[in-house]
């Protein structure tokens, strides 16, 4: 499993995004390493606000920045050519480049050479470790517990560093296992299985996983859905390497069909529940769902409760939203 080694503080780059889903690695690290985060860079226009301070590349710099990190995660993970002179600015000033995206910043050639240069880094954090095997399909040592989405964006890194924390908390030994570049990020180690060759997908699972103490659980980071057109695969390989015991539905209230995928319709969460327990089963017979985890960032305090209680009636099973009521319900099913 690679570990990425990034000079922090960051200065957190949005550019001109205009969806709040696609500055999820910029709001992810604002509010699980906000001791990282000095200042963000938005251009004219952008409709994210992330909370913090506006800042120019010599600013941040001047306020102890050692980073510039690209915090948007649009749809294909393609670097846009409009970034490259701010890019090129924040190297000027003395900054490093972090990226996840699936365009690596060492491939472009006016930064590759001009971080050359300045000997300033070019962190691409979307780089699977070499050496990946075919999966072997033996099962581990150890407990995981995997986290499963209705669509991508609905919560699934939110809630496995969250289930993280609150079985640290209640003295359980566990390890946050990341599987996307904003949990890398956030971790310092992980393998990014978007970005791994379809036929290792299950073996980098197995890696990200490996055998452990009996009652130790690894709380993976989910990867996008059985359900969504593009990023099925994605999901399908994570399942089966990771061999989990024990599963989490994740759904955001109120969506109901893939985002940016019209025709495409969530299906009600007692089939997603079937449908991933029929895909899970084939590499760990014995696995179960232990809970639902609802964001419900929209709702009021009354309106939460409700459509809590509703989907505990709809699937029997308890549901948080774990960043508004905490998680016991689902660590206590976690034996």
């Amino acid at each position: 499993m690679s570990v990425i080694q990034v000079s922090t503080p960051y200065l957190v780059f949005l550019g001109a995004v205009s969806n709040p889903l696609d500055a999820k690695t910029g709001r992810g690290l604002v509010d699980w390493r906000p001791e990282q985060c000095i200042g963000q860079l938005r251009y004219p226009g952008c409709r994210v606000d992330l909370g913090l301070p506006d800042m120019s590349p010599a600013e941040a710099v001047a306020a102890g920045a050692k980073s510039l990190v690209i915090g948007i995660a649009p749809t294909g993970g393609q670097l846009d050519r409009a970034w490259l002179d701010t890019l090129a600015e924040a190297l000027n000033e003395g900054l490093d480049l972090v990226a996840g995206m699936h365009t690596r910043l060492a491939s472009v050639f006016e930064l590759a050479t001009r971080a050359q240069a300045l000997g300033r880094r070019l962190v691409d954090v979307r780089v699977p470790p070499p050496g990946i095997p075919v999966a072997s399909g033996r099962r581990r040592s150890g407990r995981r517990v995997l986290m499963v989405g209705t669509d991508c964006c609905v919560g699934k890194k939110y809630s496995a560093l969250a289930l993280h924390r609150a079985l640290e908390a209640a003295g359980r030994p566990a390890t946050f296992r990341a599987t996307g570049q904003t949990g890398i990020l956030i971790a310092g180690s992980g393998i990014p299985m978007d970005a791994v060759v379809s036929d290792f997908l299950s073996g980098a699972a197995e890696a990200l996983s490996p055998d452990n103490d009996a009652g130790h659980w690894d709380v993976i980071e989910g990867q996008g859905s059985l359900f969504h057109p593009a990023y099925a695969a994605v999901t399908l390989g994570l399942i089966h390497g990771s061999q989990p015991d024990a599963l989490v539905l994740c759904h955001e209230h109120g969506r109901t069909q893939i985002d940016e995928y019209p025709g495409y319709p969530i299906p009600p969460l007692a089939e997603c529940i079937d449908t991933y327990l029929r895909a899970a089963r084939l590499t760990n017979p014995d696995v179960r769902f232990v809970g639902v985890s609802l964001n419900t960032a929209a709702l009021t305090p009354a309106a939460r409760a409700d459509a809590l209680a509703a989907v505990t009636a709809e699937t029997g099973l308890p549901c948080v939203d774990p960043m508004a009521g905490g998680l016991a319900a689902i660590v206590e099913r976690l034996p």
